[in-house]
């Protein structure tokens, strides 16, 4: 045990190293595979597949369900998808940059405090908290009562079941997680680096937006694959607070597994949709062109 946990040789013809860290990677890895890796190949293989009259798989190989997507009305639900899911990530952004780099910087103590209340939102279960957001914005609702009582509304506003009200339970839903990646890299932003901007005459928004946004890159690209591609396959909160008026690609996924019994075209959907995250992530991983040409 005392092995294990012991820093690695500095030997460079020792094998040792090596296996004590597969040895610790082996269930991630294991984990993966099971539930990542295989469930894929499966839906791909789906994807290839075509169905007999009673909605049955057939294993025929087959490219009829890819053909099926590029259907203009279901890209135009998938434009629709990405449209509001670069919305959500917009203002979960503009949201969750400031409040994260001001816990960042804020002293041990407080900080905890205010994490927590960050936290605090996955103390209940997301259904529970959908729910608490169509008695919030329905007609006579809370959100149509203080705007009532401060004089800004004439008559109750129909919030629900508009897309609206699906934007607003999205970016409810994912502030967090644009907030957490986001803090983590604040948190390590060093103080000296921001003072030595300002030393040499930058202001504050200068310092902000080229020097603190840059060092903060990771955190923000991190945010944005962990908002951005959730956002798109959400269905939950289209169907309770859009009222299923405005699906979007994962309610097009979920109908064709559940009610179409059309497995072939619900797995090519969701491959199209692995896809989009594969470019999505080799997007944000790209080094913008203004750090190449300052880079040596």
């Amino acid at each position: 045990m005392q092995a294990l946990f012991s820093p690695p040789s500095a030997s460079p013809g020792s094998q040792q190293p090596t296996r004590r860290a597969w040895l610790m990677l082996a269930p991630m890895v294991l984990w993966l595979v099971l539930f990542a890796v295989v469930p894929l190949g499966v839906l791909a293989v789906y994807s290839f597949c075509q169905r007999d009259e009673l909605g049955r798989l057939v294993y025929a190989f087959s490219w009829e369900s890819y053909a099926r997507v590029f259907d203009p009305r279901y890209l135009r639900i998938l434009w629709r998808s990405l449209g509001y899911a670069t919305a959500t990530t917009a203002a979960c952004l503009a949201l969750g940059y400031p409040a994260a780099f001001y816990i960042a910087r804020r002293e041990v103590r407080l900080r905890e405090r205010l994490l927590l209340l960050v936290m605090i939102p996955f103390w209940t279960s997301f259904l529970i908290r959908t729910y608490a957001w169509i008695q919030i914005l329905k007609g006579h609702g809370l959100l149509n009562a203080v705007l009532q009582s401060l004089h800004l509304v004439s008559a109750p506003v129909e919030w629900l079941y508009t897309p609206t009200a699906v934007v607003i339970g999205l970016v409810y839903s994912f502030l967090p997680f644009m907030m957490l990646p986001i803090f983590a890299s604040a948190e390590k932003l060093d103080e000296s680096l921001l003072e030595a901007a300002q030393d040499l005459g930058a202001g504050p928004l200068r310092v902000f937006w080229t020097v603190a946004i840059p060092l903060t890159r990771p955190g923000i690209a991190a945010g944005v694959i962990l908002v951005f591609v959730p956002a798109i396959g959400m269905f939950a909160v289209t169907d309770l607070l859009g009222g299923a008026q405005v699906p979007l690609i994962g309610n097009v996924i979920q109908n064709q597994f559940l009610q179409a019994r059309n497995w072939p075209f619900g797995a090519a959907l969701g491959v199209v949709f692995t896809l989009l995250f594969a470019v999505s992530y080799g997007l944000l991983q790209r080094e913008p062109r203004w750090e190449r040409r300052r880079s040596p």
